[in-house]
């Protein structure tokens, strides 16, 4: 049984007891140790104004932080390893914050208690935050994962995708929290594969009464091809209801955000949310694409000079390759790379490289392996054209053919181009536009999931693939 409002006040009590606790054992902190250090003899503990202003103001103050930080939006989705980065960088925000406020003007003897009093509210305040989240969210994980906490999830659809869906969550030993309740067909037929599983709830056309009725948390879109072009209908119409939207990787076209056209004529004419991750993830993302771009630049700048002179002896020609690539919102910007093909290589026009191309030196192939013709990318990050995670970048020739087969391809413009994607990673370089194609599922999903947790997952594993020389 879940009650959202009580494990949000759950939260909140502890939130509130944490931030209190914290304020007391810091301002003891700082009568006992710090101030006898700048007045030279010890001082009375009293407890003022400033004391109870801190006491009062500064939980309400963190439960503020927490719930525009979103927090507290879902209460029974955990990640315990969200919970520990959301409260330690709300806990670092929050630190700088009153520290600037309030600890910036206090008597000290050297700088350095600055920095001892900055660090010690920081520890109590995340440590005493942490652990009954912890907790709490542990408990929360372990009864979803039991299925004592369930979700209230219909199906829309019908036939073989639905039924692999189905069974793949049926058969998983712990659950997700799917609790489902029966299916909702788009094609009618005399029978449907997903009645030997579930329950018919009955047809679209009937399905927001339907959801209303079965008071629904959760919907699982499982169309087969032939019925897709009844997504824009259906999407728009789950739009208008308090439900979270979920759909297989192969319709994930149309799921890249929330519909906000009431009018939609097909996959690829939905419109979308832009905004894919909150704003301040945005604003973090961005800061770490510039300085990890510096810092890379800066770091690697004697393995950049020995990538040139290889570049050079390997074969005549420029050393940098510039490309013309299609960036964020369809706008054309020109990619760096090292050159890793002899020059004038497409000199009969836009054509994909191989694993065994020709056209690629023999120093070429090394760099490939391992990636480093890509590292004057950073410059195009630091120019506000790409991204360190994001899709790859492709040109306009073979962006025209992918949407031929593929129009949804149009989404990925959505967000900056990126150095690595998960697409990358998954599923490598594509050969051809058939694989292109592939690839494009995995580019989707990263964009439907987007999340500072998920950019760090995929460059981790962007090392990974560098240092094992699985680049090609």
């Amino acid at each position: 049984m879940k009650n959202q409002r009580k494990q949000r006040l759950l939260y909140i009590l502890f939130d509130f007891l944490a931030a209190l606790v914290a304020w007391v054992l810091f301002f003891l902190f700082r009568k006992i140790y710090i101030e006898p250090q700048a007045f030279g003899v010890d001082v009375p503990i009293t407890f003022g104004p400033r004391f109870w202003t801190g006491a009062i103001g500064l939980p309400i103050a963190w439960i503020l932080l927490y719930y525009l930080t979103g927090f507290y939006k879902d209460m029974f989705r955990r990640s315990r390893l969200e919970d520990f980065i959301q409260t330690m960088l709300s806990s670092l925000l929050g630190v700088v914050i009153i520290f600037f406020l309030l600890i910036l003007d206090d008597i000290i003897l050297n700088y350095t208690n600055y920095y001892s009093l900055a660090i010690t509210l920081f520890l109590l305040h995340f440590n005493l935050t942490l652990m009954p989240r912890m907790v709490l969210t542990s408990r929360t994980v372990r009864k979803v994962h039991r299925r004592d906490i369930g979700f209230k999830t219909v199906m829309i659809g019908s036939n073989e995708n639905a039924v692999d869906v189905y069974l793949d969550i049926r058969n998983q030993q712990r659950s997700n929290g799917y609790e489902i309740l029966g299916f909702i067909n788009v094609q009618r037929k005399e029978h449907y594969q997903l009645q030997d599983h579930l329950v018919h709830l009955g047809g679209h056309e009937n399905m927001e009464t339907i959801l209303m009725d079965q008071q629904v948390e959760e919907v699982i879109i499982a169309l087969d091809p032939t019925e897709h072009e009844k997504i824009g209908d259906i999407v728009n119409r789950l739009s208008m209801l308090d439900i979270k939207i979920s759909a297989i990787p192969s319709i994930t076209d149309i799921l890249t955000g929330k519909v906000k056209s009431a009018t939609i004529f097909g996959t690829a004419l939905l419109e979308v949310n832009q905004d894919v991750m909150p704003t301040w993830q945005q604003n973090v993302k961005q800061i770490m694409d510039i300085v990890i771009s510096i810092l890379a630049l800066i770091l690697l700048l004697p393995l950049n000079l020995a990538l040139l002179v290889g570049v050079k002896l390997s074969s005549s020609g420029p050393i940098l390759y510039k490309q013309d690539r299609i960036g964020r919102f369809g706008r054309e910007f020109q990619i760096y790379k090292f050159r890793s093909m002899y020059h004038n290589a497409e000199e009969n026009g836009p054509e994909l490289s191989s694993k065994h191309d020709p056209r690629v030196t023999r120093f070429g192939q090394l760099m490939r392996k391992h990636r480093l013709d890509e590292i004057p990318n950073f410059i195009n990050v630091l120019r506000g054209e790409m991204a360190l995670v994001g899709p790859r970048p492709e040109r306009e020739y073979f962006i025209d053919k992918i949407i031929i087969t593929a129009p949804h391809y149009t989404h990925l413009q959505k967000v900056k181009p990126g150095i690595t994607s998960w697409g990358q990673v998954k599923y490598g370089y594509a050969e051809n536009v058939e694989e292109m194609i592939k690839r494009l599922r995995y580019d989707l999903l990263y964009i439907e999931n987007m999340s500072l947790f998920v950019d760090v997952k995929i460059l981790f594993y962007t090392v990974i693939t560098i240092l094992k020389g699985r680049g090609v």
